[in-house]
C-alpha cells in the first residue's frame, strides 16, 4: 500500500496550481484533437459520398453538348482523372485554406455562398430555438406539475400536433392569414424589396448589421420578414422540447427528494423549479442541441415556402443543378456545426453537473 501511495503522489514541487494547469493543458489538447479527428472523418465520409452519387460533376460544367476533348480537357483541369486518394488529399489541403471551388448554379466561389446563405439560416434557426425554449421548456414543466390536468392534455395535443403536422403546409397557412389576411408581418424574403441592399453586410445577420449601422426602419421591417418562418420553426422546436421536459419532470417529481422537499412544507414553486428541475438541466441540454442543429440543417421546406435565402434553400438549389462543390461545401458547413453544437453541449455538461468535471 504505501508503494501505491508513493506512486500516486504528485511529482515533488508539483503545486496544486500547476497541477490544475497541467489538467487544463490535457483536456484542452484531448479535446483538440477529438475535433480534428472527428472533422476530418466528416471531410472524408463528405469526399466519398460526393464521389459514388451518380452525378458527374464534369458534365455539370461543360453541359451535355460538350465534346469528348472537352470533357477531358476539363476533367483534368477539375484534379479528377487522378486516383481517388490523391483527389481526397488535394481536398482536404484545400478545405483547410478556405477553398471549395467554384459553384456552377451561381457562379461565385462556394466559400463566398455559404458567406452568405448560412448567416441567412443561422439568424432565423436561433431565433426559432430561443422561441422553442422560452415556451416550450415552460410548457412542459408546467404539464408536468399538471400530469393528467386538462391543461397536460392541452400541452400534449400541441407537442402531438408539432410532429404531425407538416412544416410547408404550416408556413402557407401563416402566410395567407398572417401576412396576406391581416398584414401583421412582412411577406416573403428578408426585407421588403426598397429595402434590399441598403445594409452592407458585416456578419451576414440582417438584424445585427442593421443595428450596427444605425438603419433602424431596416431593423424592424426585418423583425416583420424574420418572425414568422421563427414562429414556424419554433413551433417544431418547441413541441420537441415540451415533449421532452415534461418526460423528464416526471421521472424528477416521482423521486424521494421531491417528497421530501414537500413533507417539509417547501412551497411548490421551489419543489418544480429549484428540486427537480435542476437535475434536468444537463440532459435537456442534449435536447436543445439536437433541435437546434436540426433547425440549422433541416428548415428547406420552410426557406422554400418563404424565399428564405438560406444553405438549406443553396443546398437544394445545388443538388437540383448538380453542383458538386456547392453540395459537397453545404453539407460539410452543416456537419461542422453538428460538431460544434455537441462540443459546446460537452462544455455546458462540465459546467452545470460537477460531477462531469
Amino acid at each position: 500500500m504505501a508503494i501505491d501511495e508513493r506512486n500516486s503522489a504528485p511529482p515533488p514541487g508539483a503545486s496544486p496550481a500547476g497541477r490544475h494547469a497541467m489538467r487544463v493543458v490535457s483536456a484542452t489538447g484531448g479535446f483538440a484533437i477529438t475535433l480534428f479527428l472527428t472533422f476530418l472523418g466528416l471531410l472524408a465520409i463528405t469526399f466519398f459520398i460526393g464521389r459514388v452519387i451518380p452525378i458527374d460533376p464534369v458534365l455539370a460544367v461543360v453541359g451535355d453538348r460538350a465534346t469528348q476533348a472537352q470533357y477531358d480537357a476539363a476533367k483534368i483541369a477539375m484534379g479528377l482523372d487522378r486516383p481517388l486518394w490523391m483527389q481526397f488529399i488535394s481536398y482536404v489541403g484545400n478545405v483547410f485554406t478556405g477553398e471549395f471551388g467554384m459553384s456552377v448554379s451561381t457562379g461565385r466561389p462556394v466559400v463566398e455562398d455559404l458567406s452568405r446563405f448560412f448567416p441567412a439560416t443561422f439568424e432565423m434557426a436561433t431565433l426559432g430555438i430561443l422561441i422553442g425554449c422560452a415556451i416550450g421548456i415552460p410548457l412542459g414543466v408546467t404539464a408536468a406539475a399538471r400530469q393528467g390536468s386538462w391543461l397536460d392534455q392541452i400541452i400534449r395535443v400541441v407537442g402531438l400536433l408539432g410532429y404531425s403536422v407538416p412544416a410547408f403546409w404550416l408556413g402557407l397557412v401563416g402566410l395567407a392569414v398572417f401576412y396576406a389576411r391581416l398584414r401583421w408581418v412582412g411577406g416573403p424574403g428578408r426585407l421588403d424589396i426598397f429595402y434590399d441592399g441598403l445594409v452592407s453586410p458585416i456578419t451576414g445577420m440582417i438584424l445585427i448589421d442593421s443595428l450596427l449601422q444605425g438603419e433602424v426602419d431596416i431593423f424592424w421591417n426585418a423583425v416583420s420578414h424574420l418572425i414568422l418562418p421563427a414562429s414556424v420553426l419554433g413551433f417544431f422546436s418547441l413541441a420537441y422540447i415540451a415533449r421532452m421536459t415534461r418526460s423528464f419532470m416526471l421521472d424528477q417529481l416521482s423521486q424521494e427528494f421531491v417528497t421530501t422537499a414537500r413533507v417539509k412544507g417547501v412551497p411548490e414553486r421551489v419543489v418544480i423549479w429549484r428540486h427537480a428541475f435542476n437535475p434536468i438541466r444537463v440532459p435537456l441540454i442534449t435536447v436543445i442541441g439536437l433541435s437546434y442543429a436540426g433547425l440549422l440543417e433541416g428548415s428547406v421546406m420552410i426557406e422554400t415556402v418563404f424565399s428564405w435565402p438560406g444553405i438549406g434553400n443553396y443546398l437544394t438549389t445545388a443538388l437540383l443543378n448538380a453542383d458538386m462543390n456547392a453540395v459537397l461545401g453545404a453539407t460539410l458547413v452543416i456537419g461542422a456545426v453538428f460538431i460544434v453544437i455537441n462540443k459546446v453541449s460537452d462544455v455546458l455538461y462540465r459546467v452545470l453537473d460537477p460531477r462531469a468535471r
